[in-house]
């Protein structure tokens, strides 16, 4: 019984700021592989995306549709990828670039810049294959300080997913116009894959996430019916003298 106040509070949670009279946690998510590809090459994407000599500088311009308390998450969202299978991804890291100040540090999990990725480790021959991704890694600069190559390398589980890139520090009002400039360089036409740019702000729970709350609907679910099956089936034994 105790997974129902569970899976209410933290559904109903997952939709809240705690500040700004908890008003409702505010999404923007903006596809962008398709919009900025130039249209002489859309009958031809993956001829666009694997020619070097193409620029492909892009821009996105949208109204912010609700106030956003900072801070407001910058995520890239990558759809149809399975990252445990595609290791060619690994060294994908994003063109973003804010025009409102984006704070970059802090984006990755301390034991990870503090253990994991080492301070006398730099990528100088990394990145020497075919294979690169979406962009390149900084040789000069030691792992434990490249913080979105260490958000990319967790790897996803699910073909779905989101890379917190930076941090906002600044509110963003109504009808605030927000103009990205990025880079549309990592292939995702040949299998079919979709990226996207996500502004969140965040409640306790972070930004918008069901997961808790419907994984505890369903351990309700699993329990309730599972013992009833039990129940159900449980045989009967009888006493012989």
């Amino acid at each position: 019984v105790i997974f129902i106040p569970v899976g209410l509070v933290t559904l109903r949670a997952s939709h809240s700021v705690i500040a700004h009279s908890l008003a409702l946690v505010v999404e923007i998510v903006k596809r962008y592989d398709i919009g900025c590809v130039h249209k002489p090459f859309r009958i031809n994407k993956v001829l666009y995306i694997q020619d070097d000599s193409i620029p492909k500088n892009c821009s996105l311009s949208f109204k912010v549709p609700k106030y956003m308390k900072a801070p407001i998450d910058i995520y890239y969202q990558l759809d149809n990828y399975y990252q445990n299978h595609r290791r060619c991804g690994v060294f994908h890291l994003m063109g973003l670039k804010e025009e409102l100040k984006v704070n970059r540090k802090n984006i990755a999990w301390k034991s990870d810049w503090e253990h994991k990725f080492g301070k006398n480790v730099y990528p100088f021959n990394f990145q020497n294959g075919t294979v690169i991704g979406g962009g390149k890694l900084k040789p000069r600069i030691p792992l434990s300080d490249q913080e979105d190559l260490i958000v990319w390398m967790h790897t996803s589980a699910l073909p779905s997913f989101q890379k917190l890139y930076g941090r906002i520090e600044t509110d963003l009002d109504v009808d605030d116009v927000v103009v990205v400039h990025l880079m549309n360089n990592y292939n995702t036409f040949s299998f079919g894959g979709k990226k996207k740019l996500v502004l969140s702000t965040t409640s306790w729970l972070g930004g918008k996430n069901d997961f808790l709350g419907l994984a505890s609907c369903i351990c309700l679910y699993r329990f309730f019916f599972g013992n009833l099956c039990r129940c159900y089936h449980a045989p009967t034994s009888t006493v012989s003298k």
